[in-house]
């Protein structure tokens, strides 16, 4: 059983992740918003403030998991051995699929946007969890 089809549909769906990150042997994790597409295969992005003290975690060391963040139901995506970066692209060029994912994101952009980054998590594989009985990997 392929289980791309219910990846596609739980990264469009999910609307947070939790983040986690390692720096000098403390792990942290923190819940974020994303954003998916399917026209670029194993990348999220998620905005953040520039100065925020993950960012610098970041900088020291880019390896990250995470998992999506279900609500209701046990469905959920996650993913190990992933890294963060900046991304090239400035918030305004993913404003508008953040907005039609998390309406209420209007508000921050507006609020914050020029005080806001735009990063990347860059993952090949993908484990999809439905219930206790259905879950498999999948290569991007």
């Amino acid at each position: 059983m392929s289980y791309l089809d219910d990846f596609h549909r739980l990264m469009d769906t999910q609307k947070e992740i939790a983040l986690a990150t390692c720096l000098n042997d403390e792990p942290n994790v923190r819940i974020v918003n994303f954003y998916y597409s399917q026209e670029s295969p194993g990348v999220l992005w998620f905005a953040t403030f520039s100065d925020n003290v993950k960012v610098a975690e970041f900088e020291k060391n880019d390896r990250v998991a995470f998992t999506t963040v279900p609500y209701g139901d046990t469905e959920h995506v996650r993913a190990a051995r992933a890294k963060v970066k900046k991304s090239a692209l400035p918030l305004s060029a993913l404003q508008d699929a953040f907005i039609d994912k998390i309406p209420g994101y209007a508000d921050i952009i507006t609020m914050a946007g020029e005080a806001l980054a735009l990063y990347e998590i860059h993952f090949s594989q993908a484990s999809v969890v439905l219930d206790a009985e259905r879950m498999g990997n999948i290569s991007l």
